[in-house]
């Protein structure tokens, strides 16, 4: 500090300006001023904080006790309501039984055209995909020779018959020994034999169509060489088919030859098709213990063919006297399974035993009786013997809140 007045030493001005600062400090006037008070703001501000912190906990505490209130009294609420369920008084019913299963379609007739011998072709009647009615001379293989040979052995037969009757004749008249006679006889025999022979060999250079039917696609040309046996073509009745399907051993004693069979194919998902057994094998499938049976189905008008997979129905006579609920009734558990009945107005479960599956619904052959109320919708919400309810199936659908 600068001394600005002449008439006090150096020393008394310092002295007063550390006495001021000290008076300051503790809050004396200094020349007619108030006092100086110390700054307080941070001693505020923590008591605010403090008093906002108690106050946010306080209500804390007072909504979580609140919310464990109305959380336990909604329970018991909820606890105490019944659950509404559908459910459906059991009555006996006949169940119709139906065997479904999968099958093949075949024709009823279908070779393959190949020629018994070899040969050069000379006549070819056949085109692919051509209706071929029985009797037609479908393949011809060069016979030239086999026919010369049969023009000898028919003259060597002619020639033999005419020695025979001369035979016969002098025999009549005794002047010739019945022995000749009867070497006239075996040659004649002989010489018709061979002619048969030739006849045979000829017939084996021909393929003629056995049944109407339609060819598949031609293998060979006019005019080439094949071998025996070599495939020329394939000739298929489809007029009728065939369908062949397995059966479990355990349905053996329900079948029989002329019950309908109902057939639908993907080709045709919408149209059913009836076909006839027709046979049952003699012989059970000792791996799998099926049956094959065998059905035949009109097909007239040529839309179905053969080798197309088809689904299989066979209605067996319906079982008199049965308990059949919704399949969904049925729950499945570690134990087995479970269907639950209201019993004074509680939800009760018992043990079930399923018996046949068909078109979503089940037979009961153990665990249910006649009368019985089960539950068929809503199962899932109840426990055994929670208070349940019958909803009124005519009353509207709860609008769920989202």
């Amino acid at each position: 500090m600068s001394n600005n007045n002449p008439n006090l030493p150096a020393e008394s001005i310092e002295g007063k300006a550390i006495y001021a600062e000290t008076v300051v400090g503790s809050g004396t006037k200094i020349g007619g001023q108030p006092p100086i008070r110390p700054r307080r703001v941070p001693r505020v501000v923590a008591v605010v904080v403090a008093v906002t912190v108690l106050g946010s906990v306080f209500y804390g505490i007072i909504s979580w006790r609140d919310s464990r209130a109305a959380a336990a009294a909604a329970a018991s609420a909820w606890e105490a309501a019944p659950v509404q369920v559908s459910a459906v008084e059991l009555a006996y019913e006949n169940l119709p039984l139906n065997i479904a299963t999968v099958g093949s379609l075949k024709a009823a007739d279908e070779i393959v055209l190949a020629p018994e011998v070899g040969g050069r072709i000379s006549q070819l009647n056949l085109e692919s995909g051509e209706t071929i009615a029985a009797g037609t001379l479908l393949v011809s293989i060069d016979d030239k020779t086999e026919q010369a040979e049969l023009l000898s052995a028919q003259a060597r037969a002619r020639y033999a018959e005419l020695q025979l009757e001369r035979s016969q004749r002098l025999a009549q008249s005794g002047t010739e020994s019945g022995q000749a006679l009867q070497q006239r006889e075996v040659e004649a025999e002989q010489a018709r034999a061979e002619v048969a022979m030739v006849e045979a060999r000829i017939a084996q250079k021909t393929i003629i169509a056995p049944f109407d039917g339609v060819l598949g696609l031609r293998q060979v040309a006019q005019g080439a060489f094949v071998n025996a046996g070599q495939v020329i073509a394939t000739l298929t009745a489809i007029d009728e088919l065939h369908v062949d399907f397995r059966v479990p051993q355990r349905d053996l004693p329900k079948l029989s030859v002329g019950a309908p069979v109902n057939i639908r194919t993907d080709v045709f998902p919408d149209r059913d098709f009836t076909a006839i057994v027709s046979a049952i094998d003699p012989v059970i499938a000792a791996d799998t213990r099926n049956v094959t049976v065998q059905a035949t189905l009109d097909n007239s008008d040529g839309s179905l063919r053969p080798g197309m997979f088809a689904n299989v129905s066979l209605a067996l006579e319906a079982k008199p006297e049965t308990i059949v609920v919704p399949g969904t009734a049925i729950q499945q558990s570690a134990s087995g399974d479970m269907a639950y009945l209201i019993r004074e107005g509680v939800a009760a479960i018992v043990p079930v035993t399923v018996g046949t599956r068909l078109d979503g619904r089940v037979e009961i052959t153990s665990g249910l009786e006649l009368g019985d109320v089960l539950i068929t919708e809503g199962q899932t919400r109840v426990d055994p013997g929670a208070a349940v309810v019958i909803a009124d199936p005519n009353a509207p659908a709860a609008e769920t809140a989202w």
